[in-house]
């Protein structure tokens, strides 16, 4: 067997190629070194800005919560810019944002320092990976300046609400004697204020000695009364501060919100955003219009040493902007003062008839933070007559003087219908049956409106329709196709159909105006798909319905109004049915006009009598010109 040789230019060609790969070789091993080193940096790098997002760092944790302890529980956002290795070193280039407020934060660059001991790598910590000017000792603290929350303003363009003296009324355990009767006799004096001092023991007990436990917040002329009863009771302390308040505890209370302390449900749901102690609206326009009216107060981010404090950042007050209204002071007290004393739910809405503005939005202190005025959603009983008589009128099927029956019951396919009072109408007309408040005649009228006449003519009062007002609001519905009970039941605001207070008097004002139009409320900022006006009433039909609605004070159920002070009163009473009970429960109604103004009143559970609401609605009217 032979073997092949290589020939003399073999050894010098091996050697040649030796030479060229000794080099590259090397550069192919010094780059795969260089990125496991990148590699492994980064991954140890990542790990620790995890870690720092998360508020600590490892092995300096009780370091890094005393050098960040001013930042109050604040824990920044990191982005990774840029990584640098050379050799067993290396240098991250790390963006660092602080959240301090809505729309406030601070921003800088710091440089985080890796160093490689034993193939292994670990950040080379000081206080400067923090923020480069932090030594050993340093605190970083944030400080904020005073709220400076916008007004929501009235028609004037005058401030409802802005900041007034309350004072802060609470108990330091260590100075209680008993904590019972020391509970007890807050609870007599503030019981007015809705306090509730119940568990008040129990929260002086569990509290540290030296603490502040809050009982109750109130405006200082409200404190200044109950001064003598509260201020030597053994255990007492008090704050004054300011608080964003109306002019009164009642006014528009319902409408507006109030605005106090952030909650523990406010911080968990926007992390970051507030901190304990911030003022937000809660409930009402200062809730919905919150990010508009909070605005920013100063924040200035400093060191503070022992040899004096370096700031590091300031951001300058920013004011919240103004809610414009057009709520009129005047009619919103008179309505405010008609409902203050109502043992049940009440709420009175008023509306001027020339623009659509919204004068007043009332609640009863009775019905907390219900908005009854524009939320509820409820019958409207026989005030829907405005409605169903205007729908009669339009089709011709009924004049003012045309002869109706108004038995004291009547039959519609098997349902009973009867009158709020025992009894009926002999000899009745249609204009007699509408002051009168006949049930039973609309009942029998209800097959001439039509399967959806009465709806139609809802929405061309506003009924149904989507509006826009800056503030929610239920603006009712309207059965249609309805069988022919559910049809008798809605020609008196009965069956299906619902309602609110606003509803009702916007399509007052509606009548009263001849036309439609989508009341106005929050005029800036302005709304933004409000509804468009609605048709122009039939002028015969409206005056015909003027005249009805007028007989109503002066010779039918609402004769009481009658000797009200000013322009002439029109209206509609009501009551309304509602739930299972046998007799079943009822709400009470008035609905009308005076001059230019029109309005709703409504009476939760006010019974069948239209008295509580007729009574309300006195007040009221004596309460403005």
């Amino acid at each position: 067997m032979t073997t092949a040789r290589p020939g003399p230019g073999w050894a010098r060609r091996w050697r040649a190629l030796a030479v060229w790969l000794v080099p590259f070789v090397a550069a192919m091993l010094l780059t795969a070194c260089s990125n496991d080193g990148e590699d492994e940096a980064r991954k140890v790098l990542s790990s620790f800005l995890d870690s720092w997002q998360n508020g600590t760092i490892p092995g300096h944790e009780e370091e890094y919560r005393e050098l960040t302890s001013g930042m109050k529980n604040r824990v920044p956002d990191l982005r990774l810019d840029e990584l640098d290795v050379d050799g067993d070193r290396a240098t991250a280039v790390v963006t660092v944002t602080w959240p301090l407020a809505s729309e406030v934060s601070w921003e800088y660059e710091t440089a985080v320092e890796l160093v490689r001991a034993d193939d292994t790598w670990r950040v080379d910590w000081s206080p400067a990976v923090v923020q480069p000017e932090l030594r050993d000792g340093d605190r970083l603290v944030v400080r904020r300046g005073e709220d400076v929350r916008g007004s929501i303003l009235d028609a004037n363009g005058d401030p409802i609400t802005k900041p007034r003296p309350v004072v802060v009324v609470g108990v330091q355990p260590s100075k209680v004697v008993s904590a019972q009767e020391l509970a007890d006799a807050l609870g007599a004096v503030l019981e007015p204020d809705g306090v509730d001092t119940t568990g008040l023991p129990s929260r002086i007990s569990e509290a540290d000695p030296d603490a502040f436990v809050e009982v109750v917040t109130l405006r200082k002329e409200r404190y200044l009364e109950v001064r003598p009863q509260i201020h030597d009771l053994p255990g007492t302390v008090f704050r004054e501060e300011t608080r964003v308040l109306a002019p009164t505890r009642s006014f528009a209370r319902s409408l507006l919100g109030t605005v106090g302390p952030v909650t523990k449900e406010d911080l968990e749901a926007e992390p970051g955003k507030f901190e304990v102690g911030d003022q937000k609206g809660h409930g009402g326009l200062q809730e919905r219009y919150d990010e508009l009216l909070r605005g920013s107060p100063e924040i200035v981010v400093a060191i503070e040493r022992a040899e004096g404090d370096r700031e590091l950042f300031r951001a300058e007050a920013r004011p919240g902007a103004a809610v414009h209204t057009t709520l009129d002071p005047t009619v919103q007290n008179a309505a405010d003062a008609a409902v203050a004393d109502a043992e049940h739910n009440s709420a009175v809405v008023a509306i001027r008839i020339s623009d659509g503005a919204v004068l007043a939005v009332a609640n009863s202190p009775s019905a907390g933070a219900q908005n009854l005025a524009m939320n509820a959603q409820v019958p409207p009983g026989s005030t829907f007559k405005i409605v169903s008589g205007l729908s009669l009128l339009d089709r011709g099927a009924v004049g003012l003087d045309t002869p109706v029956s108004c038995p004291a019951t009547t039959n519609v396919g098997g349902r009973v219908f009867k009158n709020a009072w025992d009894g009926g109408i002999e000899n009745g007309t249609f204009r007699d049956a509408f002051a009168q408040s006949c049930n039973t005649a609309f009942a029998l009228l209800a097959p001439k409106l039509g399967v959806d006449g009465l709806a139609k003519t809802a929405a061309s009062l506003g009924i149904g329709v989507e509006w826009d007002l800056g503030a929610g609001v239920y603006t009712g519905s309207v059965a249609s196709d309805a069988d022919p009970v559910e049809q008798a039941a809605a020609a008196f605001g009965q069956g299906k159909t619902m309602v609110s207070p606003m509803a009702m008097a916007a399509a007052t004002a509606g009548v009263a105006r001849g036309q439609w139009q989508q009341p106005s409320l929050v005029t800036e900022p302005a709304p933004e798909a409000p509804a468009g006006d609605g048709p122009k009433l039939n002028e015969e039909s409206v005056r015909a319905l003027h005249t009805a609605m007028r007989a109503v004070v002066t010779d039918g159920s609402g004769r009481q109004l009658s000797s009200v002070r000013g322009d002439p009163v029109y209206g509609k009473t009501g009551t309304a049915e509602y739930g299972t009970e046998t007799p079943p429960r009822s709400h009470s109604w008035f609905t009308g006009w005076r001059g230019d103004v029109a309005f709703a009143v409504f009476v939760e559970d006010g019974g069948n009598d239209v008295s509580l609401a007729i009574d309300v609605t006195e007040r009221f009217l004596n309460g403005f010109q």
